[in-house]
């Protein structure tokens, strides 16, 4: 139970830095994404290590569905005004989703040192 309540206050508190961050500075960043980029930084500055939160992170994974199930039904309550449009919305979530992927992966692999010079020598 300790180790729950450990491992909780760590992300909580990124949470909380994240929060902070968007309040100080004036960027149109939702605190949510603050907080998971300073703790993934940390992450990959062994700062915090994996076992420190490993439990309440798959813990977080596995009710992760759960917390879409609201807006869904807020959707299918709007679906009138939806429905013509589902075409264009769905490829803009596709195509949103693999560029979010191809610049996550850019941007994680930076952070953690693993880009190396591919030949381009000046």
């Amino acid at each position: 139970m300790v180790t729950y309540l450990k491992q909780s206050a760590i992300i909580f508190g990124f949470s909380l830095l994240g929060e902070a961050l968007n309040r100080l500075l004036p960027l149109p960043i939702p605190a949510a994404v603050y907080g998971l980029v300073l703790l993934f930084a940390a992450l990959c500055l062994k700062i915090v290590k994996v076992e420190q939160i490993d439990k309440v992170s798959d813990f977080l994974l596995t009710i992760l569905p759960l917390l879409f199930v609201s807006p869904a039904v807020n959707l299918l309550e709007s679906w009138g005004i939806v429905a013509p449009h589902v075409v264009t919305i769905a490829l803009l979530v596709l195509s949103s989703t693999i560029l979010v992927f191809a610049v996550a992966g850019v941007i994680s692999q930076l952070i953690c040192g693993k880009v190396k010079d591919h030949g381009m020598d000046s």
